[in-house]
């Protein structure tokens, strides 16, 4: 969902399912949500305006070297469909260069406006979110003003929907064009507890009464600092809620030498007070989400979290995790971002790429990403602005069990200023790493 140093929000997805299972879907989706069906046409325009027309008509006919995370197989396949129907609509050729690492992407950018390349860019869209999106927004690495232009752009309701418009409290300024949405979301083996915790306070009291059955990975694995930054932000809303202040505010800020300490100090006195419960009484930490996936399925943990909620039914489906699992999410708050797509400023491509982000940003595009078996990747698209033949389509009727429910999460809670990253990092490190 999901980064400098570290992957972006949707980065640690981990999806192991087949191609097989994807392009079984595949047709059938595709089918009913062909470039030319009522779903797409509905959402276009009967006059589009003539800046639309002239981006229709320059960006035919190119290629987009699309710079994405490639570790996923679903997602991978999901992108080779998007490059189908791209080639059929525009006749784009849409390349997936794959990514181990966003920032290796920001880097190229970054070099070549060292060596003076402002137009013939290698880099023509990118798969981008949180502190990747603040060091290309610092350095003028992005075209600016053209998401907000799309005409797909009002289905997401942006007047109406803040998180569009806001990557991680930073204006996006029209730079990036929304493409998914994750959530911090919790499972439980059902066999081992009938009641999971539901709040962060809850937690910590479930947690001393079982000891060993709840950890998280290590920062800075991204799924763990996402954990933290879910305490952060709850602590404090907590502690507002007693006093009147309100300290939370400090968290949509860049970190100062005069807001570090005060902010900070809550999580290291809840830590302290969480970690001798955990797995091997917190002197070791998973490394990824995987491997807390795994110690769920043998039983040393009962309850454990991801930022990818189709994760979990998958997992079940391949007997990864046992029948047994659910997925639920908290009633404090559930922490969510959007990630996005950009255009760097010195794209050769600009019109072809923004052609094919208004493509992402379609209800056929949306609706067959949200599909659990294509990828589960949460839309963006707010179904209000939707017409109900589109509405329908995003739809599960035949949820998993372990799937979280439809309607599980009530509240929502953005993500800090990505300065904090850094900040948590180095602070758990110094009282939590290795070393001590």
């Amino acid at each position: 969902m999901h980064p400098i140093t570290y992957l972006p929000a949707l980065k640690r997805l981990t999806r192991y399912g087949t191609y097989a299972i994807a392009l079984s879907v595949c047709a059938a989706i595709s089918a009913s949500l062909s470039a030319s069906s009522p779903l797409s046409n509905e959402s276009a325009r009967t006059e589009q305006p003539l800046h639309w027309q002239q981006i229709q008509s320059l960006g035919k006919n190119q290629d987009v070297y699309f710079h994405a995370w490639g570790g996923d197989p679903q997602i991978n396949a999901y992108l080779q469909w998007a490059a189908k129907q791209v080639d059929d609509q525009y006749n784009i050729t849409l390349v997936h260069v794959k990514l181990s690492d966003t920032s290796e992407a920001v880097s190229r950018v970054l070099a070549e406006k060292s060596a003076n390349n402002n137009t013939k860019g290698s880099v023509d869209l990118i798969w981008i979110n949180g502190a990747n999106f603040a060091t290309m927004s610092e350095n003028s690495l992005l075209l600016k003003g053209w998401a907000n232009k799309l005409p797909n752009f009002s289905l997401t309701d942006p007047d109406n929907n803040p998180s569009v418009n806001l990557d991680f409290g930073i204006p996006t300024d029209g730079m990036e064009s929304p493409w998914g949405q994750a959530s911090l979301t919790f499972y439980y083996d059902s066999l081992a507890l009938d009641k999971p915790p539901t709040t962060l306070n809850e937690l910590k009291s479930w947690t001393k009464r079982h000891p060993g059955r709840f950890s998280y990975p290590k920062p800075p694995d991204f799924l763990g600092m996402s954990f933290l930054k879910y305490a952060l932000i709850m602590l404090h809303q907590q502690n507002d809620a007693k006093t009147g202040e309100n300290i939370s505010a400090q968290l949509n800020l860049p970190v100062s030498a005069q807001n570090k300490e005060l902010v900070l100090e809550p999580l290291w006195d809840f830590l302290d007070e969480l970690h001798p419960s955990l797995w091997r009484q917190g002197k070791q930490f998973t490394q990824s989400g995987a491997q807390m996936r795994r110690l769920v399925d043998d039983t040393e943990l009962n309850v454990a979290f991801t930022f990818s909620a189709p994760e979990i039914p998958a997992a079940v489906q391949r007997y990864d995790l046992p029948q047994s699992i659910r997925s639920y999410a908290m009633r404090d708050g559930s922490l969510s971002n959007t990630h996005f797509v950009g255009i760097p400023y010195n794209a050769s491509h600009p019109e072809a790429a923004q052609l094919v982000a208004n493509f992402l940003l379609s209800p056929e595009a949306q609706a067959y990403k949200q599909t659990p078996a294509i990828w589960g990747d949460k839309t963006v698209l707010v179904q209000s602005m939707l017409s109900p033949k589109q509405q329908a389509v995003f739809i599960d009727k035949k949820p998993h069990p372990s799937a979280l429910p439809f309607d599980a999460i009530k509240h929502t809670v953005s993500e800090p200023h990505p300065s904090w990253v850094d900040a948590i990092m180095q602070g758990w490190q110094m009282r939590y790493g290795v070393s001590k």
